[in-house]
């Protein structure tokens, strides 16, 4: 799912922060890597995302050259 990286960022942050309320640096640390781990998965997404819409480009562009070489026909 596209907004998982996003919600594991939020989900650290209030780990995070309770973490600090109550003076826990184990579950502070946790929030701290589930914000990273939400962060390379928003970055692998857009990757993704941006690779899909390269590859598509490129059919994109074969099925336009095979259009123009039939009407050269």
């Amino acid at each position: 799912m596209a907004n998982d990286g996003k919600w594991d960022q939020a989900k650290g942050k209030a780990r995070e922060a309770a973490g600090k309320l109550v003076n826990d640096k184990k579950q502070e640390s946790k929030g701290k890597a589930e914000q990273r781990s939400g962060k390379v998965k928003e970055k692998a997404n857009d990757t993704r995302d941006s690779a899909e819409g390269t590859v598509e480009g490129i059919k994109e562009s074969f099925t336009d050259n095979d259009k123009k070489d039939k009407r050269k026909r």
